[in-house]
């Protein structure tokens, strides 16, 4: 029985590997999305997950801090990104890396990639050093380059543009590997080659060195690790009990110079290696966990567990709730797939032998939506009569921003016999009427407020995607990618025929 027992917790999961485990699913728990191949567009995608995680992961329900620390910097201007600045300090000094080795899918990836059988790179003086190229990216790519950029009025989130391995396996290869999506395959260029022949040196080098992205290159884990000496939760050292023997550090595999530095990811494994049980998991004053709690009396050991068990209970319900809210609920976040039709959408009269939809033929569903500026609203059904041009775009996609000049060159050379308008992706992380006002822009903006009238076009938030339509509302042409002056003028002429 007893080795049995002995079998059972070598190969069982870890506390912290189950709650690793956890945070993934939870911060995916758009179910829905691996079914459809699209991503959730709900209200609480606005908000910041703690951990690394994609927000074009088809399940993600939220956002990357990263990510949204990146948009915002780049879409600032004169306004400071209060809000993801906030969210990062709230993690940094409540959790701090304690987020890393818990709370981080990405982290999650690296151990269980490292786990495999093959030979391992030790740390040493080398690793140590190449431990703050994380801070250079995040100076560069996170702080730097988005500022620049936003000086120029070009959105540039630069770590998730060109580097990030969770927005190329995540993003990219989980919208691409649907069969929905097959179509998007002719986006790829030479930007998803870099990304994804950097993605692959990234899981190569995390099987022989042990979390080699969260060490070496993640900014993230830069950011949290500023938060290293006044983060509330993590493994804190009883400097009484410490001897200063070294074993805790010498048998890190993190580059850490003492428990619970900036390199630290407060994984807990140092304290079972001190001799002196010297070293605790604390949140603030409340000891979470430490060796002394295992071989105390066992109603101390029941009280613990108890306490366990009504945490993960807890924490079960608030997963339970949301797989039902993102999944079954939430409104506006349904797919084309689902055969559901936006809510402002009209269906075509009954006689009307064109059926309406989103194919090259089709009659264009009929949409209402608000305008940037104006106390009015845009009906498709108003520009009957015309040729009308839609382009779906947003802030944070730099061809999005580089192309909209094309169109307002289209609307004032066409006047009143085109129709163009610019409707903003439902996912809005800046200041979207402070990013227009810095522009002199004829055409109307809009707003999809609730994400249903992309999702009509067939459409998810893979941007830009333009649509044409003529002047008896069938649609001449749908596609996602980048157009130029030249091909929305053939586009418009092929309308007219």
């Amino acid at each position: 029985m007893a080795k049995l027992k002995n079998r059972l917790k070598r190969y069982l999961p870890t506390q912290r590997r189950l709650i690793q485990l956890y945070a993934a699913l939870l911060y995916n728990a758009h179910l829905k999305g691996f079914i459809t191949g699209n991503i959730y567009t709900g209200k609480i995608k606005a908000l910041c997950v703690p951990g690394f995680n994609c927000y074009s992961c088809p399940g993600a329900i939220g956002a990357c801090p990263l990510g949204a620390l990146q948009n915002a910097l780049a879409a600032s201007g004169n306004r400071a990104p209060t809000y993801v600045l906030g969210i990062l300090l709230l993690f940094g000094l409540t959790l701090g890396r304690t987020i890393c080795g818990f709370l981080c899918p990405v982290g999650l990836m690296q151990d269980l990639l490292h786990k495999l059988p093959t030979p391992k790179l030790s740390k040493s003086r080398v690793t140590r050093v190449l431990s703050f190229t994380k801070y250079a990216l995040l100076a560069l790519f996170v702080v730097i380059l988005p500022l620049w950029y936003s000086l120029q009025s070009l959105p540039l989130p630069a770590f998730c543009k060109y580097i990030c391995p969770a927005g190329t396996l995540e993003g990219a290869v989980g919208l691409l590997s649907h069969p929905a999506n097959a179509d998007k395959f002719s986006m790829l260029g030479i930007l998803f080659t870099r990304k994804f022949i950097i993605l692959l040196l990234i899981l190569a080098a995390c099987v022989f060195i042990y979390r080699a992205f969260c060490r070496f290159l993640c900014p993230l884990g830069a950011i949290y690790g500023l938060f290293a000496r006044v983060a509330v939760i993590g493994v804190k050292v009883d400097v009484s009990r410490c001897t200063d023997c070294g074993r805790c550090v010498s048998r890190c595999p993190m580059d850490i110079n003492r428990v619970g530095d900036h390199e630290c990811i407060h994984c807990g494994k140092c304290m079972n290696d001190c001799p002196e049980q010297a070293i605790f998991f604390q949140a603030g004053r409340i000891t979470l966990h430490s060796p002394e709690i295992a071989a105390s009396a066992p109603n101390v050991r029941r009280k613990y567990r108890t306490r366990r068990i009504i945490a993960w209970a807890a924490a079960l319900l608030v997963l339970l709730v949301a797989f039902w809210y993102v999944n079954l609920y939430a409104p506006g976040t349904q797919s084309p797939a689902d055969g559901i039709a936006s809510p402002s959408a009209t269906e075509a009269p009954a006689d009307d032998s064109i059926p309406t939809g989103k194919e090259i033929g089709m009659r264009a569903p009929d949409f209402t939506v608000p305008l940037y500026g104006r106390d009015a609203s845009f009906s498709l059904s108003s520009s009957r009569g015309k040729i009308t041009i839609v382009n779906f775009w947003a802030t944070w996609c730099t061809p999005c921003c580089n192309e909209l000049p094309f169109f307002d060159a289209v609307a004032r050379q066409y006047g009143d016999s085109v129709c163009v308008i610019a409707i903003h992706s439902s996912l809005v992380t800046d200041n979207v009427e402070g990013y227009l006002a810095r522009f002199d822009y004829l055409m109307p903006f809009a707003l999809d407020e609730s994400g249903t009238v992309i999702q009509s076009f067939g459409g998810s938030t893979m941007l830009p995607q333009t649509v044409v339509i003529d002047e008896n509302g069938i649609i001449t042409y749908n596609a996602v990618g980048s157009v130029t002056l030249e091909k929305l003028e053939s586009l418009i002429a092929q309308a007219a025929q």
